[in-house]
């Protein structure tokens, strides 16, 4: 049975037969943290929506990593939808941030939804909006901020998707995220750690609790 209550948030407005559907054809599966869901040119087969956790969506060039967004509770990947459309085959890599639950929609049953439900639209419109904006925020954070800036704000973000403040993350970790070196970011960090933006223990690095935490 899929969680009613994350159900009825997301797909409610479509009534009640297509709800007994939806618990009747989705499958609800628990993944682990750092957990990778789909890789790039792997076939998709199901469309995920994340009932509670975390999921980072990126591109791998020379073994670095561009992030384009973050799933968050209650959203779903924008790139395996699109997919759904042309040949199915990822285009992106999908890896759990933290113990997730997910519920799977084999992409057979959203090509019915699509013509038996066409108000179904809805959930992914409002999907791309989401996933847009993200995708926005990052091309302007990789343009327009100096490494510094884009360093404290992939910090601040993953405090904000974690909820741990401070945060377990090595260099090596932030510099792939950030497409740049381990060296490079541990220089950057030992100077916003002197500009006092961060503090770095045994712990993690912690951000001080007046400094605004970016939202996902």
């Amino acid at each position: 049975m899929v969680n009613n209550q994350f159900v009825r948030s997301k797909f409610g407005f479509l009534g009640e037969q297509f709800l007994s559907e939806l618990n009747k054809k989705a499958l609800v599966t628990e993944v682990k943290a750092k957990t990778e869901i789909i890789r790039e040119g792997q076939k998709n087969k199901f469309v995920p929506f994340l009932i509670k956790g975390s999921v980072r969506v990126f591109t791998l060039n020379d073994g670095r990593e561009l992030i384009y967004y973050y799933i968050r509770t209650n959203d779903s990947c924008l790139m395996t939808f699109s997919s759904i459309f042309t040949d199915c085959i990822s285009r992106v890599y999908a890896v759990t941030e933290e113990d997730s639950q997910i519920m799977l929609i084999p992409i057979s049953v959203i090509h019915e939804w699509l013509v038996a439900y066409p108000e179904i639209n809805r959930v992914f419109y409002h999907e791309y909006d989401k996933r847009f904006s993200d995708v926005m925020n990052m091309v302007n954070d990789a343009v327009f901020h100096r490494l510094d800036k884009r360093v404290l704000n992939y910090i601040k973000q993953q405090i904000s998707i974690t909820g741990s403040n401070p945060i377990k993350l090595t260099h090596r970790e932030i510099a792939s995220n950030l497409g740049t070196s381990r060296e490079v970011v541990s220089r950057v960090l030992k100077k916003i750690e002197n500009e006092g933006e961060i503090s770095q223990t045994k712990e993690g690095i912690k951000v001080p609790l007046n400094e605004n935490v970016i939202q996902g």
